[in-house]
């Protein structure tokens, strides 16, 4: 099986399998809005594709990053076990970290990766007041940047053609209050290189988001 496909698949059938339960639980609908602070973590790419334009190995590259998400969501409609909903997030993130030796001496390029993305989601949830489960997604722009040596190499690049999927689930542990998580997938169209305006190429990469914090209702 296709690596990439697999995990969209793993974690869609995780996420079927909370729905049973829930859906069992006869609490109340789930509520007409939510609102996610989120803390976040994208796994970069370490890829010769992104890293040979830009003059480096693709040991250089940064891997594990950190950020944040906020996001407001709205459920207009709901049909017996399914609710719809509409909303979007925002994502920010970065990373950046050069090899080194067991020293800590650098051995290379120091490499920082900035990652900022906007994800306009349609969602269908199952559960209840309670707590639900979703799976969302949608298409909007998104930037990915790397600065080389302190050197930005892509300060001039418009926001690429993104598509996100994937899903998560909310528990309220109060009235209003909630601990939720999601796990996001950003799918990038490539970038061509454009000489004139200093850009390196970069190629069709999915990134991977996990987030995990609070949600209010």
């Amino acid at each position: 099986m296709n690596r990439q496909l697999s995990v969209p698949a793993i974690v869609t059938a995780w996420l079927v399998a909370f729905v049973t339960p829930a859906v069992a639980q006869q609490l109340g609908p789930i509520p007409r809005f939510a609102v996610d602070i989120h803390g976040s973590t994208p796994a970069f790419k370490q890829d010769a594709a992104i890293a040979t334009p830009r003059g480096v190995a693709a040991g250089d590259l940064p891997k594990r990053g950190l950020g944040f998400d906020i996001g407001a969501h709205a459920y207009p409609i709901r049909l017996k076990w399914i609710t719809f909903g509409l909303g979007a997030s925002f994502h920010l993130s970065g990373a950046g970290k050069g090899p080194e030796d067991t020293e800590g001496t650098p051995t290379g390029h120091d490499v920082s990766a900035r990652f900022k993305a906007f994800a306009p989601q349609v969602s269908f949830n199952f559960g209840h007041s309670r707590g639900w489960s979703y799976l969302s997604g949608g298409i909007a722009t998104s930037t990915l940047r790397y600065t080389v040596d302190e050197v930005p190499l892509d300060e001039n690049s418009a926001g690429r053609k993104t598509i996100n999927y994937g899903g998560g689930a909310r528990w309220l542990m109060k009235d209003h209050l909630a601990f939720s998580f999601d796990v996001r997938f950003y799918a990038i169209n490539p970038q061509a290189a454009d000489p004139l305006q200093g850009l390196p190429a970069s190629p069709r990469i999915t990134l991977v988001v996990l987030s995990a914090g609070v949600s209010f209702k």
